[in-house]
């Protein structure tokens, strides 16, 4: 007798839904029977997500980290919705599928999520997906090259740096001034520059420039 799954995949492009559909039931009929939703935007994701913790839950989520906001601001991205969704079916695996690939982003979807999978669509290939699915099914996680890499390079670093430090790097290397942080991080101007300074210490730069600040993170796989 065939397993039943039941999915969401949730993504604002339909030529990505539809390759995913295409792989996944293409390869899984003899195996699985699968029923697949789709949402395009927050608002109908969410909307599916509740309904189905009311009645049937699902089995796996596929979430897309940019995706259209609700309406009403309070869900702005798939990683938001990522959140809810753990609350709401507990039990379901969730898949993030991204562009993004920088470590810091990468760095907090692992931690305010923990997906089943994650999976860089740069990375990914149809016979990854497979892989990646058939993996999570039977409760072992996934995560594509780019994310284990990311794992490589924290493991090699002998400390670690909370968010707000994570952010500080995040934002200077996107070409922020310090004196505008503030507007970023939700600390005083003070508090950064004696965060930066922190930071500086731990790397053994303590006189350094933001410049090398930023070179010495990158090479640490912070940003």
């Amino acid at each position: 007798m065939k397993k039943k799954l039941k999915v969401l995949m949730i993504d604002d492009h339909p030529m990505i839904i539809e390759g995913y559909k295409n792989t996944l039931l293409g390869e899984n009929q003899k195996e699985y029977q699968i029923k697949i939703d789709i949402a395009s935007n927050c608002d109908d994701a969410y909307d599916r997500i509740v309904k189905s913790a009311e009645g049937t839950a699902y089995d796996m989520l596929f979430v897309d980290i940019k995706l259209p906001p609700s309406e009403d601001g309070r869900i702005t991205s798939g990683e938001d919705l990522a959140k809810h969704a753990k609350e709401l079916l507990p039990k379901a695996k969730i898949i993030i599928l991204t562009m993004h690939r920088e470590d810091h982003r990468i760095h907090n979807i692992l931690k305010n999520i923990n997906p089943a999978g994650f999976l860089i669509k740069s990375d990914l290939t149809s016979s990854e997906l497979l892989l990646a699915f058939n993996n999570i099914v039977k409760g072992k996680a996934y995560y594509s090259a780019t994310v284990n890499d990311h794992f490589r390079k924290m493991m090699t670093n002998k400390f670690s740096l909370d968010e707000k430090n994570l952010k500080i790097l995040y934002h200077l290397s996107r070409g922020v001034k310090t004196k505008n942080l503030p507007n970023y991080v939700s600390l005083s101007l003070s508090a950064i520059e004696k965060r930066k300074n922190q930071i500086k210490e731990m790397f053994s730069i303590a006189k350094a420039d933001d410049q090398k600040l930023l070179e010495e993170a990158r090479k640490r796989g912070f940003i």
